[in-house]
């Protein structure tokens, strides 16, 4: 499955957004490559770890803003930032097929390469169109991390998946707490200048390039590569082989396979409520995430003052590390009072907005943003477990990157309309007032759809109670 995206310039990674693997998988796989998972697993992590140490990311707008690239902030805000959005939303689809059409590895590589343009660029390029141009190079390397979440499953068998789902997970957490504190530490402690921040970023960026080299070039797929590949032993002609068997992959199958999917899985109401909840909630999320340092940067200017970015990015993603644990063993009707729960804490998430917005102090909009954060993260876990059952990892998969597709669409829909410069360019807090309203919105959506809900599944109880009698 895709990975929710960061930020139009790398301000975060939000592995939080994805909760733990489907819980109906394919057979396993006797002998096959789950014996020698714990390698390629390590490798896996070390290059998700490597990835994730940017200690400059939340710092990223005020090093645009500064010295360095001197680019105003409607530049920074309406005419940069865009330009992330677009190129996510024009890859998503044909880097999802591409990564399983070439088995991952290439895709990880791809991944690695792309940000290392992103970082050099940050150092060095000069110039609006070429920090522009920078966005989009970021934006790829958004789109194939895909790659990173969905390598694993074809390398072990599936009474691991579990297990290395969660090392994976933890590697990438692990990383960005570990960037962002000693990007606080080394600014506000030692001093140190944002450029050499983004030297450190791209230095560990390389070291997770590197690694990526060594994982093991997996022999199937879920879409495309079903069947494995032939055995060591036959690696004279391998290469003919691999060509071979690539020509014989019919894609117009694999598409109406999915089409036909795709269909199935949201026939159920309840899939189909809880993706609307994530594809809508998404949007905002991803939205208030992009733009809320150039929001702390209108509240209190980074060039006359400390600021504590890096402190409040690790804080919300171990606060919500521990929300999502805690959901997890919380005991609860979801398919009864679910659509009314989203409904309650949508309106949170607005409320938090709001306050980030008219409250023009540092400090609450730190702590707003913290509480913002919380709740994404519990509730997206929520949509994760509650859309993941009874799938297949082929399913689990289509679903979350149709579901985070139709969230990118709206965000660039959003963008286009609010932000971008071509059209209403809105100054940041009229941004964030929309973005308030439009969770609000939401908000009285799944209020008006649980209430219906819960009114219909006990009148439907009352029908059977009534009935019982009659039928003795």
């Amino acid at each position: 499955a895709t990975a929710p995206p960061r930020s139009p310039l790398p301000i975060g990674r939000l592995s939080w957004g994805e909760a733990a693997a489907p819980n109906q998988k394919p057979a396993p796989r006797p002998g096959g490559p789950g014996c020698c998972w714990a390698l390629p697993t390590a490798l896996l992590c070390a290059y998700g770890f490597f990835c994730s140490v940017r200690p400059s990311e939340p710092f990223l707008t005020r090093y645009l803003l500064g010295q360095h690239k001197n680019l105003s902030k409607t530049q920074v805000f309406n005419e940069v930032y865009p330009v992330w959005t677009y190129s996510y939303l024009a890859l998503l689809f044909p880097v999802f097929l591409a990564t399983d059409y070439l088995r991952y590895k290439p895709v990880v590589l791809l991944q690695g390469l792309s940000l290392i343009i992103t970082w050099f660029m940050l150092l060095y390029a000069q110039g609006l169109r070429a920090i522009q141009f920078l966005e989009f190079f970021y934006g790829m390397g958004t789109a194939t991390d895909v790659a990173y979440y969905s390598y694993i499953y074809s390398i072990v068998d599936v009474d691991l998946y579990q297990k290395v789902t969660s090392y994976c997970r933890s590697a990438t957490l692990v990383g960005y707490t570990v960037g962002s504190v000693s990007g606080q530490v080394l600014v506000s402690v030692a001093g140190w200048s944002l450029f050499s921040l983004n030297v450190i970023s791209l230095t560990s960026i390389s070291i997770a390039f590197g690694t990526a080299w060594f994982l093991p070039m997996p022999q199937k797929s879920l879409f495309f590569h079903h069947h494995e590949a032939a055995a060591d032993g036959e690696a004279a002609p391998k290469l003919a082989v691999w060509w071979l068997s690539e020509q014989k992959v019919d894609i117009v199958k694999v598409l109406k396979d999915l089409w036909r999917d795709l269909l199935q899985c949201y026939s159920s109401w309840t899939m189909l409520c809880w993706s609307v909840w994530w594809a809508l909630s998404t949007c905002g999320y991803f939205q208030v995430i992009n733009y809320v340092q150039g929001l702390w940067e209108m509240v209190l200017p980074s060039h006359s003052t400390e600021i504590y970015n890096g402190g409040v990015e690790a804080a919300s993603t171990l606060l919500g590390a521990v929300a999502v644990f805690v959901v997890g063993h919380i005991k609860t009707s979801w398919a009864m009072w679910g659509e009314v729960a989203l409904a309650l804490f949508s309106f949170l998430i607005a409320a938090a907005v709001y306050i980030m917005d008219t409250v023009h102090n540092i400090w609450v909009c730190y702590a707003s943003y913290v509480v913002f954060r919380i709740i994404y993260m519990l509730l997206i876990t929520i949509a994760t477990f509650q859309i993941a059952t009874n799938l297949s990892v082929e399913r689990y998969a289509l679903v979350f990157g149709v579901n985070t597709f139709i969230a990118l669409a709206l965000q660039t829909l959003l963008t286009l309309i609010v932000v971008d410069a071509s059209g209403l360019g809105l100054d940041i807090f009229t941004q964030f007032m929309i973005y308030a309203s439009y969770f609000a919105a939401i908000s009285l959506v799944f209020l008006g759809s649980g209430i219906y809900s819960i009114i219909r599944a006990y009148r439907r109880q009352e029908q059977m109670q009534s009935r019982s009698p009659e039928s003795h």
